[in-house]
């Protein structure tokens, strides 16, 4: 198993920073832009919990405080990573930017960063404790919640972007289960491999519509 994850993890974070530094370099305008910075954000994020993760399979040492501080760091870029993805949906649909909506999702952004400062988290002990689980990630799931309908409305305006609500949806799906009961059973923290392939799945739909020609991003 600790071979076939390790690979797994290799390759994705591989996969999404080398995405993420090639749509900054080729994006022709700022939306494209925006999905290279969210693609290597998630990448660069995800690595620090997940490098550390890898090599506690192989190197027999503590890593108790590298795997709690980088699920730390995880847990914020993960929530810039939606915040950006907002600014791709306004951007990629030519959305008139709404004040209220825009308060909203950083407000939830913000709230959700805050939440996972706490001390009572327990990063530095690699804890997982389910009340402090449940409290940093509502406004997180309140965020993705906002995200998955603004993209579900959009869903049939055209092709490239039409299933980002879904992949949305179940890496949440998937995300839940882990963040509040993994520390009751170890084994739901397999659900993180099916969410990391709807991060993949996101990641692709970036690629395809910076590749699409026939749609022209909006260039604020």
């Amino acid at each position: 198993m600790k071979y076939g994850e390790s690979l797994f993890d290799i390759c994705y974070l591989t996969l999404a920073i080398a995405c993420g530094i090639l749509l900054l370099r080729k994006g022709r305008n700022k939306n494209e832009k925006r999905m290279g910075l969210a693609a290597l954000i998630l990448g660069c994020g995800d690595a620090f919990h997940l490098v550390p993760r890898v090599l506690n399979y192989f190197i027999e040492t503590d890593f108790t405080a590298a795997l709690g501080i980088g699920k730390l760091v995880t847990s914020i870029t993960m929530t810039v990573f939606y915040v950006l993805l907002y600014y791709v949906w306004l951007g990629y649909y030519q959305e008139k930017e709404s004040r209220g909506l825009t308060i909203g999702v950083w407000a939830l952004a913000l709230v959700r960063c805050a939440l996972c400062l706490f001390p009572q988290n327990g990063w530095l002990e690699n804890s997982s404790d389910v009340t402090w689980g449940i409290i940093r990630n509502v406004p997180f799931v309140a965020l993705g919640a906002l995200i998955c309908v603004m993209y579900f409305r959009q869903r049939n305006a055209e092709r490239t972007c039409r299933f980002v609500w879904l992949y949305v949806l179940l890496s949440f799906l998937f995300y839940i289960p882990v963040a509040v009961g993994a520390s009751l059973v170890p084994m739901l923290g397999m659900l993180m491999l099916p969410k990391t392939v709807c991060y993949i799945l996101l990641i692709a739909v970036f690629l395809k519509a910076t590749g699409n020609g026939d749609r022209q991003l909006q260039e604020a």
